[in-house]
């Protein structure tokens, strides 16, 4: 149950002007929109909500902005959001700036005791506390966290195996400080989450040898979804959805259909990680999974608002 809300808000008298949509939309028209997310909110009534936003799907400040706002309404329909979020490209322009070369084996980037420094600088520094300002700016109250808080996520590192064009066998890459979630401890989230707070998370783990451990967003994102038992985990990423093969997209999956389009080859690339966390996310305990472009203005509300949704949801 959702804990007391203050009830003694502030209402402030402002302009008109002020408070008037700089939109064509007639105010009957607003209000039937209100109206037909009545539903919407009731099933999503002290749910909890995991959403990761990843680095592409940032866009420019506006977009980010939008995200925050977005953000902040559904904290305000008494709905619980976590954001997690992804920082490559930000990433990938610090270590260019700093001259750091990244080492790649069998297209995997090897993260280094060097690298991994900027990486938490970036995810858990600048990126987090921008997201963390923009949802402030917009009326709520985050908090920037990493996993590595109170041991929220322990992770193992990540090994990958290569078959050896030369000799044909199997060989072990040490991927450096890159990790995958084993554990998630709720003690920290559960004393944040229906208090009016925002979680928004960096995807840094710990080791149970204490190193610190990067984590793909998207597991990252999946393995706490899971363990809260999340209705939703909406992944913002910069593509509309999972596209058929004349590239129209598909507004829902079963994880059975899903893993006979990876095996067909109608899902490739770079959507088969995506779709395989959607998975392990449903396994995991999540209710529905849905990959959306985050780079949609208000996508997140289009997508739990509205009949037609956004994207592609993805369930058992």
């Amino acid at each position: 149950m959702r804990r007391a809300r203050q009830s003694d808000r502030t209402r402030t008298d402002s302009p008109a002007s002020e408070i008037r949509l700089m939109t064509d939309i007639s105010p009957l028209d607003q209000a039937r929109i209100l109206s037909e997310a009545l539903p919407h909110m009731q099933q999503y009534d002290e749910e909890t909500i995991v959403i990761k936003y990843g680095g592409h799907a940032m866009g420019d400040e506006e977009t980010a902005k939008n995200f925050a706002r977005d953000i902040v309404l559904l904290e305000q329909t008494a709905i619980n959001p976590v954001v997690v979020h992804g920082g490559g490209p930000q990433i990938a322009t610090m270590l260019k700036r700093l001259g750091i070369q990244s080492e790649f084996a069998a297209g995997l980037r090897i993260t280094d005791a060097a690298t991994i420094e900027i990486v938490e600088m970036v995810l858990a520094g600048s990126v987090n506390k921008q997201i963390v300002g923009y949802i402030n700016e917009a009326g709520g109250k985050a908090v920037g966290l990493s996993g590595k808080d109170a041991n929220m996520v322990k992770a193992s590192k990540t090994t990958r195996t290569i078959v050896d064009p030369g000799s044909n066998i199997e060989k072990a890459i040490d991927l450096g400080f890159v990790g995958d979630p084993e554990k998630v401890d709720l003690t920290l989230l559960n004393q944040l989450i229906g208090y009016e707070l925002i979680p928004v998370l960096a995807p840094l783990a710990t080791s149970k040898e204490g190193q610190t451990l990067n984590v793909n967003a998207d597991t990252f994102a999946g393995a706490v979804a899971g363990a809260l038992k999340a209705k939703r985990l909406l992944l913002l990423t910069d593509v509309p959805g999972v596209l058929d093969k004349s590239k129209k997209l598909i507004p829902q999956l079963s994880v059975k259909d899903a893993r006979k389009l990876i095996a067909d080859g109608t899902i490739s690339g770079g959507m088969i990680p995506k779709v395989e966390t959607c998975i392990y996310a449903l396994e995991q305990g999540v209710e529905g999974v849905v990959i959306i472009d985050g780079k949609m203005q208000h996508a997140v509300l289009l997508e739990l608002f509205t009949n037609q949704g956004t994207g592609t949801l993805i369930h058992k």
